[in-house]
């Protein structure tokens, strides 16, 4: 996701009547629940309620231009609309994965408007690779009609699917997937830990209560200052759960996460005192969830090595870990860039530049059995420091 602010004016309001309803939806949610839910929960619904949440909402969330007057334009743009040499590149580690684990299927978690994998069948394709069956997995009923439009041409070879199956075979791929999974929020006050959540207060605006809690984080932020942070629970969960399914099946399988996100030593930085949780639309970013609800991403940075070891406890073993911007290298995106027009090479440079994607975003490959020396880290892995 890029995350450079910025348009001069606001982005003009998206209409009114899903918003009443999912705040109604909310406000049963935390009336039910003695006048108090958890941040997650929060989360979960302002994002994913059905047919209310954001991404259950019809207006573009993916794209390079914000929001004009009339409406049209999106919220953000992630690497695959930023160009297309990012899923031609990111093949090559697939394919290597598809060849080492003897699959041929390939599995996508939240595939937003469906570019990464119209241009990943695209690039497999051309590289002679067979790929029997694409498989999405994906909650947004509005997404999923976007995708189906814009996967039409490959046919059966695509399906989708609401749930987990019992077992997974396959190569996995979660494109900025965890950064939108729901998040606890944790705040150290005068040295003691709470819980931060939402409650309403008399005006019907949420408003932000803490509770005290026996959740910490994994290591304790070192001095007595406060402190807010978020822990990944359900991230953790997801991967344990996806790690099970991969092991279920006679072949199993691999899985690339890509996000933004740090090793947990910089994740809980005694100066991160501010944690990393986000909103995003039209192109700006804030920082407040309890505004504008359902009308913009909310996002954390990802814990990296609370996602190692969900994975490595499921019985998982790591191919590797490291930055965006070396892993694309290691797999060819330079020689692609030499390859390209203008155009092309300045957008895919942001997806290897420290200052832009290249470093923020890291990418964390995961296998069943004892893996293999993946292309993607061949030079610059940071397993060591997760």
């Amino acid at each position: 996701m890029d995350k450079r602010a910025s348009v001069p004016t606001p982005p003009p309001p998206r209409g009114t009547e899903g918003h009443a309803a999912l705040d109604r939806l909310l406000a049963q949610t935390i009336a039910a629940a003695g006048g108090w839910i958890g941040f997650d929960r929060f989360m979960a619904l302002a994002l994913y309620a059905p047919g209310l949440g954001y991404y259950s909402g019809g207006a573009p969330k993916f794209g390079h231009f914000p929001q004009g007057q009339n409406g049209a334009g999106s919220d953000f743009v992630t690497a695959p609309e930023l160009s297309p040499l990012f899923a031609q590149t990111l093949a090559v580690p697939l394919a290597e994965a598809l060849a080492r684990t003897g699959t041929d299927a390939l599995w996508e978690f939240g595939a937003g408007s469906g570019a990464l994998a119209a241009e990943l069948l695209a690039a497999l394709d051309a590289m002679g690779v067979a790929v029997r069956r694409y498989t999405i997995v994906e909650v947004s009923g509005n997404l999923r009609a976007r995708q189906r439009e814009r996967l039409a041409a490959w046919g059966q070879r695509v399906q989708w699917a609401d749930t987990l199956p019992d077992a997974i075979e396959g190569v996995v791929i979660g494109n900025e997937l965890l950064d939108a999974m729901p998040v606890k929020l944790l705040a150290r006050r005068g040295g003691v830990w709470f819980e931060r959540g939402v409650a309403r207060a008399a005006d019907g605006a949420y408003a932000w209560v803490e509770r005290p809690t026996e959740l910490r984080p994994p290591i304790e932020p070192e001095g007595r200052h406060d402190y807010l942070t978020e822990i990944h629970p359900q991230a953790e969960a997801f991967v344990a759960t996806l790690a099970e399914r991969l092991r279920a099946s006679p072949r199993g399988g691999a899985a690339f996460f890509i996000d933004y996100g740090f090793p947990e030593a910089e994740y809980y930085h005694p100066e991160r005192s501010a944690g990393t949780l986000m909103c995003h639309r039209a192109h700006r970013a804030d920082a407040d969830p309890l505004s504008d609800v359902g009308e913009k991403d909310i996002t954390a940075h990802v814990n990296f090595t609370g996602i190692a070891l969900a994975a490595q406890d499921a019985g998982l073993s790591t191919l590797g870990y490291t930055a965006q911007g070396r892993f694309l290298l290691n797999c060819g995106i330079a020689q692609r860039m030499e390859a390209a027009d203008l155009a092309t090479r300045t957008q895919a440079h942001r997806l290897i530049a420290e200052h832009e994607m290249g470093e923020l975003f890291k990418v964390l490959a995961l296998c069943t059995g004892e893996g293999w020396p993946s292309c993607g880290f061949a030079t610059g892995d940071r397993t060591h420091r997760l």
